[in-house]
């Protein structure tokens, strides 16, 4: 049973979704690895919410919340190229042109600081996210600040190849097939950068290392 579950699980960090609900069969999902590896391995687009001082804030992995409210796991994030166009990172359910990062409180995303509603009230689909609720604001805006001091227009997403990660002297990690891993390294990846004191993401954890290496 406890074999079951840990296949189901990482095939679900693996398809992410692309199954659209029908459990891939044994060679569909052969087929998918086969297609999707060389993408994940090769043209990873690594994603984060830095401030001015190119800190990462926030590293984008596969649950993170867009504000089209679809996971990043949901957009296209395997691509056969990074160029502009493929670095907007539209949404593969909805009509959402782009993947844009809300800060969020826990699980609940912060609301716009113009006209005070939901980041869900407001249109993903075209910038600047006016809210159809509200016909005097202006488009999505929040006005939290990060744990870094800064405020939330003071960021800005960022998306890089492999190499303009290493280049900008950034953390690459180790290479993995799961979907969408954006930014993320490992376990410190998922605090805030302020907060994070391991500089690569993966902490001194040798399992990790092991188990990445295990899916090459």
């Amino acid at each position: 049973m406890a074999r079951s579950v840990d296949a189901y699980a990482e095939y679900q960090r693996i398809v992410g979704g692309d199954d659209k609900g029908k459990l891939f069969s044994d060679s569909e999902y052969e087929n998918y690895k086969k297609r999707v590896t060389p993408l994940r391995i090769n043209n990873r687009m690594f994603v984060s919410w830095q401030n001015e001082n190119g800190m990462d804030c926030k590293l984008i992995g596969p649950e993170t919340k867009c504000l089209c409210q679809c996971r990043f796991k949901r957009h296209q994030t395997d691509v056969t190229v990074i160029n502009k166009k493929t670095k907007k990172i539209p949404c593969s359910d909805c009509g959402c042109k782009g993947f844009t990062y809300v800060p969020a409180n826990g699980p609940r995303q912060m609301r716009c600081g113009r006209c005070k509603c939901e980041a869900s009230a407001h249109n993903a689909k075209m910038a600047p996210y006016k809210c159809p609720k509200c016909s005097k604001c202006p488009g999505f805006m929040t006005a939290a600040r990060c744990s870094c001091g800064k405020l939330a227009p003071e960021h800005q997403l960022v998306v890089e190849s492999k190499e303009e990660r290493i280049a900008a002297g950034k953390p690459v990690g180790i290479d993995c097939i799961y979907k969408a891993m954006g930014g993320i390294t490992g376990f410190s990846s998922l605090l805030d950068g302020a907060q994070r004191l391991d500089p690569s993401g993966l902490g001194d954890f040798p399992s990790i290392t092991a188990a990445y290496k295990a899916l090459e």
